[in-house]
Protein backbone atom coordinates (compact mmCIF):
# COMPACT_ATOMS: atom_id res chain seq x y z
CA UNK A 1 0.00 0.00 0.00
CA UNK A 2 1.34 3.51 -0.76
CA UNK A 3 0.33 6.61 0.56
CA UNK A 4 0.64 10.35 -1.14
CA UNK A 5 0.21 13.34 0.87
CA UNK A 6 0.16 16.49 -0.66
CA UNK A 7 0.51 19.90 1.03
CA UNK A 8 1.39 23.62 0.89
CA UNK A 9 -1.55 24.76 -1.15
CA UNK A 10 -3.12 28.27 -0.62
CA UNK A 11 -4.34 31.33 -1.31
CA UNK A 12 -2.02 33.91 -3.45
CA UNK A 13 -1.64 36.87 -5.54
CA UNK A 14 -1.15 36.92 -9.27
CA UNK A 15 2.96 36.83 -10.08
CA UNK A 16 3.27 35.13 -6.62
CA UNK A 17 4.53 31.71 -5.69
CA UNK A 18 3.70 28.65 -4.02
CA UNK A 19 5.77 25.29 -3.24
CA UNK A 20 3.75 21.72 -2.79
CA UNK A 21 4.85 18.86 -1.06
CA UNK A 22 3.81 15.38 -1.73
CA UNK A 23 5.56 12.53 0.77
CA UNK A 24 5.04 9.11 0.05
CA UNK A 25 5.20 6.38 2.34
CA UNK A 26 4.84 2.62 1.97
CA UNK A 27 5.66 0.34 -0.81
CA UNK A 28 6.88 3.07 -3.28
CA UNK A 29 9.57 0.84 -4.83
CA UNK A 30 9.18 0.43 -8.31
CA UNK A 31 7.41 3.53 -8.84
CA UNK A 32 9.97 5.83 -10.52
CA UNK A 33 7.65 8.58 -11.94
CA UNK A 34 6.31 10.80 -9.86
CA UNK A 35 3.74 13.28 -11.47
CA UNK A 36 1.90 16.87 -10.78
CA UNK A 37 -1.86 16.55 -12.05
CA UNK A 38 -4.07 19.69 -11.36
CA UNK A 39 -8.31 20.14 -11.55
CA UNK A 40 -9.79 23.30 -12.02
CA UNK A 41 -13.78 23.51 -11.16
CA UNK A 42 -15.92 21.92 -14.45
CA UNK A 43 -12.24 20.66 -15.95
CA UNK A 44 -10.54 17.24 -16.79
CA UNK A 45 -7.65 16.59 -14.42
CA UNK A 46 -4.83 17.58 -16.59
CA UNK A 47 -0.92 16.86 -16.32
CA UNK A 48 1.13 19.65 -15.08
CA UNK A 49 4.65 17.64 -14.72
CA UNK A 50 6.23 14.26 -13.52
CA UNK A 51 9.90 13.73 -12.39
CA UNK A 52 11.87 10.31 -12.61
CA UNK A 53 12.59 9.26 -9.31
CA UNK A 54 16.00 7.59 -10.24
CA UNK A 55 17.61 10.27 -12.95
CA UNK A 56 15.41 13.69 -11.81
CA UNK A 57 14.75 14.05 -15.40
CA UNK A 58 11.70 16.34 -15.67
CA UNK A 59 8.97 16.92 -18.40
CA UNK A 60 6.32 19.70 -17.75
CA UNK A 61 3.31 20.84 -19.56
CA UNK A 62 3.99 23.58 -21.94
CA UNK A 63 1.03 25.68 -19.78
CA UNK A 64 3.58 25.35 -17.36
CA UNK A 65 7.34 25.45 -18.45
CA UNK A 66 9.71 27.43 -17.05
CA UNK A 67 7.65 28.80 -14.16
CA UNK A 68 7.23 25.84 -12.16
CA UNK A 69 9.98 23.03 -11.35
CA UNK A 70 9.88 19.52 -9.78
CA UNK A 71 12.25 18.39 -7.58
CA UNK A 72 12.69 15.41 -5.32
CA UNK A 73 14.57 14.59 -1.77
CA UNK A 74 15.11 10.96 -1.68
CA UNK A 75 15.60 10.93 1.93
CA UNK A 76 12.18 12.26 2.81
CA UNK A 77 10.74 10.67 -0.05
CA UNK A 78 8.58 13.66 -1.25
CA UNK A 79 8.61 15.22 -4.68
CA UNK A 80 7.94 18.92 -4.57
CA UNK A 81 6.21 21.25 -6.74
CA UNK A 82 7.90 24.82 -6.90
CA UNK A 83 5.70 27.16 -8.66
CA UNK A 84 6.49 30.73 -9.33
CA UNK A 85 5.01 33.37 -11.46
CA UNK A 86 1.68 32.02 -10.73
CA UNK A 87 -1.48 32.74 -12.48
CA UNK A 88 -5.70 33.11 -12.13
CA UNK A 89 -5.83 30.29 -14.10
CA UNK A 90 -3.42 28.41 -12.18
CA UNK A 91 -5.93 28.09 -9.75
CA UNK A 92 -7.34 24.40 -8.92
CA UNK A 93 -6.81 21.39 -6.99
CA UNK A 94 -3.60 19.67 -7.22
CA UNK A 95 -2.42 16.19 -7.33
CA UNK A 96 0.30 14.21 -6.78
CA UNK A 97 0.80 10.69 -8.41
CA UNK A 98 2.72 7.41 -8.74
CA UNK A 99 3.37 5.58 -11.66
CA UNK A 100 5.26 2.28 -12.26
CA UNK A 101 8.25 2.41 -14.62
CA UNK A 102 11.08 4.79 -15.64
CA UNK A 103 9.30 6.59 -18.59
CA UNK A 104 7.83 10.01 -18.19
CA UNK A 105 4.19 10.16 -18.63
CA UNK A 106 1.53 12.45 -18.71
CA UNK A 107 -1.37 9.91 -19.21
CA UNK A 108 -3.61 9.86 -16.43
CA UNK A 109 -3.87 6.02 -16.52
CA UNK A 110 -0.48 5.33 -16.13
CA UNK A 111 -0.64 6.50 -12.58
CA UNK A 112 -1.47 4.27 -9.92
CA UNK A 113 -1.83 6.13 -6.55
CA UNK A 114 -2.96 9.38 -5.55
CA UNK A 115 -2.45 12.22 -3.06
CA UNK A 116 -5.91 13.65 -1.56
CA UNK A 117 -5.22 16.67 -3.42
CA UNK A 118 -4.60 20.67 -2.38
CA UNK A 119 -6.35 23.92 -3.33
CA UNK A 120 -4.33 25.98 -5.06
CA UNK A 121 -5.81 29.76 -5.20
CA UNK A 122 -4.49 32.43 -7.80
CA UNK A 123 -6.61 35.58 -6.93
CA UNK A 124 -5.75 38.47 -9.66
Amino acid sequence: QVQLVESGGGLVQAGGSLRLSCAASGRTFGFFVRGWFRQAPGKEREFVGAISWSESSTYYAESVKGRFTISRDNAKNTVYLQMNSLKPEDTAVYYCALARGVVLTRKIDDYVYWGQGTQVTVSS
